[in-house]
């Protein structure tokens, strides 16, 4: 424990001792009243709901509205399960991300083909012969004149 909480401790026992003495001062009439109006607010007192931690994005709660003024969502009431059109209204930018990806993806590979091609085509109608494009000589030859 750090000094701080030890000082937090120490301060918490004097004023519950002080309390405790100060306790017997009191009028027996006060404490009767005391203890009326104690037990008048335990019978009016709500009782707590017990609500277990759930792990919920920040942004999900605020785009399907289903989040108290708190920010904790209320999963297990009823009149606020989602319906399988807010569930795909939810996992539809997911979804597009992906097809995208995979476009982009798709494109790219589209455009390495072209230039292969490009290449293969530019070097089979060349007048050189095949093997001087092997020839280490002739390609540093070809990236200085490029």
């Amino acid at each position: 424990m750090s000094s701080l909480e030890t000082k937090e401790l120490e301060f918490a026992r004097q004023i519950r001792r002080a309390l405790d003495e100060s306790t017997a001062t009191i009028a027996p009439a006060a404490v009767d009243r005391l203890a009326a109006a104690r037990r008048a607010a335990l019978a009016r007192k709500k009782p707590e709901t017990a609500s277990a931690p759930a792990f919920v994005p920040a942004f999900a709660g605020a785009a399907a509205g289903s989040a108290m003024p708190g920010g904790l969502p209320q999963p297990d009431h009823p009149a606020r399960r989602r319906s399988p059109l807010r569930r795909f209204a939810l996992a539809w930018p997911l979804a597009a991300l992906v097809v995208s990806l995979i476009g982009i993806a798709y494109w790219e590979d589209q455009q390495r083909t072209a230039e292969l091609a490009d290449i293969d085509a530019a070097m089979l109608s060349d007048d050189l012969p095949l093997n001087a494009y092997l020839d280490h000589g002739f390609n540093a030859y070809l990236s200085r004149a490029h």
